[in-house]
């Protein structure tokens, strides 16, 4: 294994008529993935598919913040936690992207909150979905306010800020947490970021694809899956000006230090 890819969706449909091939593209490729939940069902549908690649595939566990409208399960979540091969809590956090969404804050804040809450008893990092309104910080700022709250009365608390679209105040202020920062395709194509993948400290990077979402170059408009993973840890290294050796090495460092229940 040369890489992990943080944060991917074996768990959605648009994999159900290929997923098998899709994971050993990826295992070709000399890939594993943390297959992300985003309720109940598809939390526990990523726990599945981790039983059946155990040194390839891990899951995270959790309710997405547009998911607002349902509660939620703290016992069923928790259960689900005490997985061996759960690796996280989430994706979870604040998204003010859609009107609708953003309307519902205090429902998202009671989610987030119950998250956070479950990762330090449970011990395990969050995976964290922070969306804001375009052109703004807004939900980065709200979501870091109660993440550096209950930093203080559980400094043990860690995470990662996937498919990072802040800039590199919002960064820093991860960083002083501990948090990573994870980097999606988005990178390979908008030469925005750069300036905030430079800043970011090589040894607080993490990778991901976010599949089926969001393919990097030179995959663009085709469904994403993890093995295109490959194409992000590249352009980390051409913008960083650093062997692609020693980036996959320290990302896959960083991911174990992060993911302590990494078996591999």
């Amino acid at each position: 294994m040369n890489t992990i890819d943080t944060h991917s969706h074996f768990n959605l449909y648009q994999f159900d008529e290929d997923r098998e091939a899709a994971i050993k593209r990826m295992v070709d490729a000399g890939v594993g993935t943390v297959c992300v939940g985003i309720d109940l069902e598809t939390s526990k549908l990523a726990i599945e598919i981790t039983l059946e690649n155990p040194t390839t595939i891990w899951a995270c566990v959790g309710q997405h913040p547009t998911e607002w409208k349902q509660e939620f399960d703290a016992v069923e979540f928790s259960a689900l936690a005490e997985g061996k091969n759960v690796v996280a809590i989430g994706e979870c956090g604040l998204d003010y992207f859609r009107p609708d969404d953003k309307e519902h804050k205090e429902e998202q804040v009671v989610i987030f909150r119950r998250q956070i809450e479950l990762a330090i008893e449970s011990g395990l990092p969050l995976m964290l979905h922070i969306r804001p309104e375009m052109g703004t910080m807004t939900a980065y700022e709200d979501a870091l306010d109660i993440l550096e709250e209950y930093k203080q009365a559980a400094p043990q608390l860690s995470g990662t800020a996937h498919f990072f679209a802040g800039d590199t105040v919002i960064a820093q202020r991860f960083i002083d947490l501990g948090f990573y920062i994870s980097f999606s395709g988005v990178i390979t194509f908008v030469k925005e970021y750069e300036a905030t993948v430079a800043y970011v400290p090589l040894e607080r990077i993490l990778s991901e694809t976010d599949a089926p979402f969001a393919a990097p170059a030179p995959y663009r408009g085709k469904r994403n899956e993890p093995a295109y993973v490959v194409e992000i840890v590249k352009k980390v290294a051409e913008i960083k000006g650093i062997s692609l050796e020693t980036v996959e090495k320290q990302l896959l460092q960083n991911a174990k230090d992060l993911f302590t229940n990494l078996n591999f």
